[in-house]
């Protein structure tokens, strides 16, 4: 009677030994499969085209051709991102690009309260109220604006307002060389005019 006490005390300690072992096994493949989704999220987190490799606040650029001044940029924060692809500079609290000509005389600017510049396309991409000005004193606001330097273009693809002196012109698009003299909205809305006091 006792040996049988035994033989079933040995069973249930088998028994007991196996679902133990099981629920540890499962213990540790949990805590692995925990370890290595941290893991991937600490690596996606670190990753470089998610780190800055250069920040500037205050920052003024200054492009000239044969000592001439052509353009002056002016940010309060510029963040350039090396590592992404492709990589871009960011500029999260917005910009002002200014255009002179010879006599260093400021013929037109872009100001926007975000914007992105990359590099390889040589591509900005200005949004949130963006206000341009072209060297015939035209003023162009819209949500977003997309400048092509390689191409020589301008355009947009949201809602855009051209003030002129002689009125205003809304539509949705637009297209326009890059010093603004020549645009073209894709879908007019209509200009509205006024008198202008001399």
């Amino acid at each position: 009677m006792k040996q049988q006490k035994l033989v079933r005390s040995k069973l249930a300690h088998t028994q007991y030994s196996k679902v133990s072992i099981a629920i540890l096994s499962m213990g540790i493949a949990m805590l692995f499969f925990s370890c290595a989704n941290k893991i991937e999220k600490i690596k996606e987190f670190s990753a470089g085209e998610k780190l800055a490799s250069l920040e500037a606040e205050n920052y003024e650029m200054i492009q000239s051709d044969s000592t001439i001044i052509r353009f002056k940029l002016t940010t309060p924060k510029f963040i350039h991102f090396d590592k992404a692809e492709p990589p871009f500079t960011e500029f999260p609290e917005g910009m002002t690009i200014q255009r002179y000509n010879e006599k260093m005389e400021q013929t037109a600017s872009i100001t926007s309260n975000y914007a992105r510049y990359f590099e390889k396309d040589q591509r900005w991409e200005a949004q949130n109220d963006v206000v341009a000005v072209n060297p015939q004193g035209d003023t162009l606001k819209t949500e977003e604006l997309i400048w092509d330097e390689e191409k020589g273009k301008i355009y947009s693809e949201q809602f855009v307002k051209i003030i002129r002196k002689d009125g205003v012109i809304t539509g949705i698009g637009l297209e326009s060389d890059q010093n603004l003299s020549n645009w073209q909205i894709k879908k007019p809305k209509g200009p509205l005019y006024f008198e202008v006091e001399e």
